[in-house]
């Protein structure tokens, strides 16, 4: 789970404590910036990250106000509303790659409740059998890949790292 922060409610494992308090510190920086609240039910093989999250009709948009956890409950308040929201979780999973927060309440464990933060939007080329090469840069890779018939040429740098997770990935 490369990514994913996990807070759960009377779990012994040792970094739940400090899990917690970085899932708190994002929470907290929330503050004024625009989110999505969507709920879900979450499906018979608990996997969150199979539902459709695409934006649905009771999806909420909002700038969030006031973010803050006290105990274990986390509160805000939308712009438009002097009442304070809040929900207490069991579970708290913080994606850390996409900044998703999914909220999993002790009032309702068939739900999944995700607060995200807006979405990059990148841009996707799609290259078919390019040309490769692979040089090095000092300690990191230089991968070049090429498509003549696009008159496109992608270069990557890579450091150790990532290119070992590449090999792996790949294998």
């Amino acid at each position: 789970m490369q990514g994913k922060i996990v807070w759960q409610q009377g779990s012994n494992k040792p970094e739940n404590l400090d899990n917690f308090g970085l899932i708190s510190q994002w929470w907290s920086g929330l503050a004024n910036k625009d989110v999505t609240l969507a709920q879900r039910l979450i499906p018979q093989t608990g996997e969150v990250d199979q539902l459709n999250w695409e934006q649905q009709r009771f999806d909420e948009v909002f700038e969030i106000q006031n973010p803050e956890i006290r105990g274990i409950t986390l509160y805000w308040r939308k712009p438009d509303s002097p009442q304070e929201r809040n929900t207490t979780p069991y579970q708290l999973v913080l994606d850390t790659l996409r900044q998703h927060l999914y909220i999993f309440p002790q009032s309702q464990k068939q739900l999944v409740i995700r607060v995200a933060l807006p979405q990059i939007k990148y841009e996707t080329i799609e290259i078919k059998n390019p040309q490769m090469e692979c040089n090095l840069a000092g300690e990191n890779h230089l991968l070049t890949l090429r498509d003549a018939e696009q008159r496109l040429e992608v270069k990557v740098t890579l450091s150790p790292d990532n290119c070992d997770r590449l090999k792996q990935q790949l294998t």
